[in-house]
């Protein structure tokens, strides 16, 4: 979680030197407040849009699919703590 206001006003104030931003907690929109500002870069979420990510993201999707039909645990959990194999 961030705090787009307080983050806006660190970039105004000179407290962070730069940011470069691809989320935005109400997508589609950007806060106004970050419109303008030196130092940032908003890149429309698309730092994956190349052919060899997208295949690599659907490879590491479809074998943690099939590791979880199969039965072992999946190899890219996010939460390991929550698997019961078995």
């Amino acid at each position: 979680m961030v705090d787009e206001g307080a983050r806006a006003e660190a970039l105004r104030a000179g407290c962070l030197a730069g940011a470069g931003l691809d989320v935005f907690a109400a997508e589609p929109a950007v806060r106004p407040a970050v419109l303008g500002l030196e130092h940032l870069a908003l890149p429309l979420h698309v730092g994956s849009a190349s052919t060899a990510t997208r295949h690599r993201m659907a490879m590491t999707a479809a074998l943690n699919c099939v590791a979880v039909l199969e039965g072992p645990r999946p190899p890219d959990l996010v939460n390991p703590e929550a698997w019961r194999s078995g």
